[in-house]
């Protein structure tokens, strides 16, 4: 029977906590505290129709209260925060985003910013941002001429 090499009982997520631990360290010693996250952004769909945009942008766990959208001009952008939960025990692995967030986004053509609408739904934070009547594309009806005649010389 084959004996394991060493270090293979080792639990790696203790390992991997030690690490994240020296590298903290190292970034506290070097910037002389802890260094401040950036914003992430959340994940988000955009779609058009003739007379607006519709963005939808996966915030789940947020309240409707916690969340900022501003527009200004041609650009739309939600800001907010997910605190992170109080938890007991010992978190053994975590892949949910927390903190800072903000989605940017620039739209083309002129909005109707004072028509915008948002609104919370099952974790999905939905926006209408209307586009302004200059903006909105319009159908033009083709009129048909009769040809003329020749004059003769």
């Amino acid at each position: 029977m084959q004996e394991r090499p060493p270090g293979w009982a080792r639990n790696p997520l203790t390992e991997f906590d030690q690490l994240l631990s020296e590298m903290s360290g190292l970034i506290e010693s070097t910037v002389g505290g802890v260094a401040p996250a950036a914003a992430w952004t959340p994940l988000a769909d955009v779609t058009e129709s003739d007379d607006a945009f519709h963005v939808e942008i996966e915030l789940p766990g947020v309240k409707s209260k916690d969340i900022d959208v501003e527009a200004n001009g041609q650009e739309l952008v939600v800001t907010g925060e997910i605190k992170e939960k109080e938890r007991k025990g010992v978190l053994r692995r975590s892949t949910r985003r927390v903190g800072a967030f903000e989605y940017r986004l620039r739209l083309p053509g002129e909005l109707d910013t004072d028509k915008i609408k948002a609104d919370m739904q099952d974790g999905v934070l939905s926006i209408t941002v209307p586009k302004a009547e200059v903006a909105k594309p319009r159908h033009v009806e083709i009129s048909e001429t009769s040809e003329s005649t020749e004059s003769s010389s």
